[in-house]
């Protein structure tokens, strides 16, 4: 019965898939892309196939879903809808290499923001509706899209969201999983809306102004523009995509609580204070030294304000080449690119919430020197935290930088240089998308070698889930007792 609940729930995921694959097939329609209606029907025909069995089968029993169960499921998820969502780039005939399908899926759903792509404009309109369709459901994540219809198949939710996104604060926000899931989308929802409204209102026609407010939501970095958000050369634009890469990066949990009005949990959650502190802190330091390079204050502070969010906020979307900026600049930026945003939110990297705990703890180190038999705990939000939660980001944050020192070795041994290796190890990791080197403002990672780009791909997928997720299922003692 397990086994079979297991693969009912993967392939109800296919339906899910399908369903939002359908707007971008109506794209084509629209716009007669003969190439692409057959894509993606073809594709949409192949996990309809596999879903609707699974709704239809009698054997609608509930079942105990284990955290266990879920961290197998979910990586096996990410991986499915990856491959799936690659099968309209592969189908779209513009010489698209199912590599580069792959990948492109993949930073996507894993809200990356990388391509292996260089003229993206000329790809049919519905693909790139596709493409920017993808980082918005992977933004929020399919998961908890599929656990907000999970009572269809009688299973509860709760477990595949904690094996999604297992960092150090996981918290229901309603009684009802379900419940959750759907506030946490109209939250998701509403703010796309609004950003969309702006886009519209900054000159951006509408399907610009739809994708790009899919992707900003999403703490992606992607365009349907070669020169990305360069190509309008809007301070309003710019500024409003500042505004939405920043409120992204925030735990969505709090827009909730704002909503309900408790004001007092959300101006005094640790993790948000931070997150600002350290933003205003680096678009400071970076406008200062860009004054000489622009010229008047408000250049300098519209450019570091908004690199500075694109990298804090993981969504890897440049407005200019941040490579010949001053050395001081680009070493705060290279330094955001290891800290990532708010847990529970739609970006990446190693999360503020988990650098916050091991500041306070070495904190507390420091006061332990003095006083040898004081005790001594991290508090966070104005409560006592759990000790084991030190332990935890401690053992993340080295499961994290060994991830990228392995993938920075394996792709330097494919003949990149040592730095731009390790730049790539970090965007793929913490899904920030661009560094500097090779990956730098463009993005692009088209050159690099095909087994470079599987390993890319499978490194973002577990990145965009944690690590833990993938990692766990390496481990003996996981399968002795599944």
């Amino acid at each position: 019965m397990k086994v079979f609940m297991f693969f009912r729930i993967l392939f109800f995921l296919l339906g899910i898939l399908a369903l939002i694959m359908l707007p971008s097939f109506i794209m084509a329609l629209a716009f007669k892309e003969i190439i692409m209606i057959r894509a993606f029907a073809f594709t949409m025909g192949l996990a309809l196939a596999a879903a609707i069995p699974s709704l239809f089968s009698r054997k609608k029993i509930p079942l105990r879903f284990s955290t266990r169960n879920g961290f197998f499921l979910v990586t096996l998820i990410w991986l499915l809808i990856s491959l799936m969502g690659a099968i309209p780039y592969y189908l779209a005939g513009t010489g698209i290499s199912f590599t580069d399908a792959f990948f492109e899926s993949t930073c996507g759903f894993a809200t990356t923001g990388g391509t292996t792509i260089l003229d993206v404009e000329a790809l049919p309109r519905s693909l790139l509706f596709w493409r920017s369709m993808t980082h918005w459901f992977g933004g929020m994540g399919i998961i908890l899209l599929t656990v907000a219809l999970m009572p269809l198949l009688g299973v509860g939710g709760f477990q595949l969201i904690k094996a999604e996104t297992p960092g150090p604060e996981k918290e229901k926000i309603t009684p009802k999983i379900t419940a959750t899931a759907k506030i946490l989308w109209l939250v998701y929802g509403g703010l796309t809306a609004a950003l969309t409204g702006l886009y519209l209102l900054g000159g951006m026609d509408w399907f610009d102004a739809l994708c790009h407010a899919f992707v900003v939501t999403a703490s992606g970095g992607v365009s349907t523009k070669n020169d990305g958000f360069r190509f309008y050369n809007s301070g309003f634009i710019d500024g409003i995509t500042t505004v939405f890469m920043l409120l992204a990066g925030i735990n969505f949990n709090l827009y909730y609580r704002l909503f309900r009005g408790k004001i007092r949990d959300v101006s005094s959650n640790s993790e948000l204070r931070a997150y600002i502190i350290i933003f205003m802190i680096a678009a400071g330091i970076i406008a200062l030294t860009l004054i000489p390079v622009y010229g008047s204050v408000g250049s300098a502070l519209r450019y570091a304000a908004y690199q500075t969010a694109s990298i804090l906020s993981t969504t890897g979307s440049p407005i200019t080449d941040y490579e010949t900026w001053p050395a001081l600049a680009q070493t705060v930026l290279f330094g955001l690119m290891f800290i990532g945003g708010c847990s529970s939110s739609t970006a990446g990297g190693v999360k503020v919430v988990r650098h916050l705990v091991l500041f306070k703890q070495a904190g507390n180190e420091l006061r332990r020197a003095i006083y040898p038999r004081g005790i001594f705990s991290v508090r966070l939000n104005r409560k006592v935290g759990r000790k084991d939660v030190v332990y935890g980001v401690a053992g993340f944050i080295f499961l994290y930088m060994t991830v990228v020192a392995v993938v920075t070795l394996i792709t330097a041994a494919s003949g990149t240089d040592i730095f731009s290796s390790f730049c790539a190890a970090l965007a793929v990791t913490g899904n920030v998308g661009i560094g500097f080197g090779a990956v730098g403002p463009s993005a692009y990672y088209g050159a690099f070698p095909e087994h470079i780009k599987w390993l890319f791909s499978l490194v973002m997928i577990a990145g965009r889930l944690e690590l833990w997720t993938v990692f766990i299922l390496f481990s003996p003692e996981y399968w002795k007792h599944l």
